[in-house]
């Protein structure tokens, strides 16, 4: 064996130890956002100093885009796999409100990122996928809610845009408390949410 193979196999990051990382810097970019967050700030969090960090990542830039495009691809995936599986107007919302939770769950902070962080970041050239991502986002919803009004699934009379915007972030407003492990998974609080949303709160009559 080499001398620089050697080398490399020893220095080579451990994947484990990038993920890591990864999630303590996105605590930290969800506790204290994106300009107050230093790299010396995500190295003291992660037990290291600053230079080490760098030999991970390039920057805190590249952090950050890791990590949302990590949870956006995720989220895709999922969203992709519903809108393909030829469902009803209110499955397929079932469906996209469930998904949903379970991002929420997998990637809690990195949601609360993307909700307080990504209106400024897209006028970063490195975060224009942003945009296309919304822009996917409210295309699937809307196109959802139009079908459901034209299919007579939902009322004749709702404003789609409005409803869309009502249920988008009653949805995502929960990576704000949700704790991953607590008392309810994300199945059950999708349930609850979607009950409250297509259905209501007030008893008939």
């Amino acid at each position: 064996m080499s001398a620089t193979k050697k080398k490399n196999q020893v220095t080579a990051p451990a994947p484990e130890r990038r993920r890591e990382l990864l999630d303590t810097a996105a605590e930290v970019f969800a506790a204290q956002g994106y300009n107050a967050t230093t790299v010396r700030k995500i190295a003291d969090a992660a037990g290291m100093l600053a230079g080490s960090l760098y030999y991970h990542f390039d920057s805190k830039e590249s952090m950050l885009d890791e990590i949302l495009s990590t949870f956006l691809t995720e989220l895709w995936e999922g969203y992709d796999a519903v809108l393909a599986a030829g469902l009803g107007p209110r499955e397929t919302i079932e469906a996209l409100v469930t998904e949903s939770f379970r991002e929420i769950d997998r990637h809690r902070a990195a949601v609360a990122i993307y909700q307080k962080e990504s209106r400024h970041l897209m006028d970063l050239p490195r975060f224009h996928h942003l945009a296309d991502s919304q822009r996917r986002f409210e295309k699937a919803w809307l196109g959802t809610l139009e079908r459901g009004v034209a299919d007579g699934v939902f009322r004749g009379d709702l404003d789609v845009r409005l409803t869309y915007r009502f249920v988008r972030d009653t949805v995502w407003v929960a990576a704000s408390w949700y704790r991953p492990g607590g008392g309810h998974s994300p199945e059950e609080i999708a349930r609850q949410y979607l009950s409250m949303v297509l259905d209501g709160i007030a008893v008939d009559g």
